[in-house]
């Protein structure tokens, strides 16, 4: 069996890792735009209180992966699936132009949610959703420890990723403005005493948080660039935090059903019966997207053991909590999930 794997975070790489050990006469391919390994996305966060973090987030490099039997195709995009002839068509430094397959993992995560009023500022504000992203964050902002300076920043939106943003750069001694368009922090996870609880914190930490802010744009003034809501600000530099978006793009155009992410059956399986959906892209027939780190494992170990033929029943999620990676920060109440 030729599976091929596209996507090398917490979904491909733990379901490649099983398949080796279930399916040892199976040809395991995984093909990443990344470069520097496996790593912990979850870890993106720390990564300003961390000076070691560039080197500790990885997990496994990809000769580590390779070492297991398992073929990893870095630094290459998958451009196209022809659902048809069973195959993917390649662009990078790979000689390869296309690797055939007779199942294929779709488990390229998501990308950062960039509000389309923001899209025409894209070059003036920073995401953070890879190592590569973070690497251009610390970059930026040694220019002005170097110079025994600390940055301003402002943060746009106050959920998960821009309260444990905000909370880290604080920690790490930065000038930090949040900026949230509800009247609450954190309100699809948390209750609203939790959410006040966590205003607390991050106040105490010195972040200034602003809520009730509808930012309409951005703009460069110098060496300033300013957030332009009810009133200007400036900062040194603007992050933006408005959630993520499921990869769904390479789907679509091959055809297959999507909706807020990749639509699978309770087999991960999509449209296409030889093409299965996992993590962050695969929406359950609940409509249900599970973006977290034990339900993505769960269902990368649980679809190795189905095309191993250890398991005939469908996939169901497990139990799971989450917790928010802010300094000092523990919520009282369960989180909403």
């Amino acid at each position: 069996m030729d599976i091929v794997i596209i996507g090398s975070g917490i979904a491909g790489v733990s379901f490649a890792e099983k398949a080796r050990t279930l399916l040892p006469d199976a040809e395991i391919t995984l093909v990443t735009r990344e470069h520097d390994g496996y790593y912990s996305r979850p870890l993106l966060s720390r990564g300003f209180t961390r000076s070691d973090i560039e080197q500790s987030i990885i997990l496994k490099t990809f000769e580590q992966l390779r070492a297991g039997n398992i073929n990893v195709i870095a630094g290459t995009e998958v451009t196209a699936i022809n659902r048809e002839e069973k195959s993917v068509s390649l662009d990078g430094p790979c000689q390869e132009t296309s690797l055939s397959y007779d199942k294929l993992i779709l488990a390229q995560g998501s990308a950062a949610f960039i509000p389309p009023p923001f899209l025409p500022y894209r070059e003036l504000f920073f995401c953070l959703n890879s190592l590569t992203d973070l690497k251009a964050l610390r970059q930026f902002r040694e220019t002005f420890l170097n110079h025994n300076q600390h940055p301003s920043w402002a943060i746009i939106g106050g959920g998960l990723i821009g309260c444990e943003i905000a909370s880290d750069l604080a920690v790490a001694g930065d000038d930090v403005t949040l900026f949230h368009a509800m009247d609450r922090l954190m309100e699809r996870q948390l209750v609203a005493e939790d959410s006040d609880l966590l205003l607390n914190v991050l106040d105490d930490s010195g972040v200034n948080v602003l809520l009730n802010q509808n930012v309409h744009g951005f703009a460069e003034e110098d060496d300033k660039l300013c957030v332009t809501t009810d009133v200007a600000a400036e900062f040194d530099a603007v992050v933006v935090c408005c959630g993520f978006k499921p990869r769904t793009e390479l789907a679509a155009q091959a055809g297959l059903e999507i909706d807020r992410g990749i639509k699978v059956n309770n087999y991960l399986q999509t449209s296409d019966p030889d093409i299965y959906a996992l993590g962050d892209v695969a929406e359950l027939p609940n409509g249900k997207l599970y973006a977290f780190i034990l339900p993505i494992r769960s269902q990368s170990f649980w679809l190795a053991g189905f095309l191993a033929g250890q398991d005939n029943l469908g996939w169901t999620p497990p139990v799971f909590t989450t917790k928010a990676k802010v300094h000092g920060f523990d919520a009282v109440h369960p989180y909403i999930l």
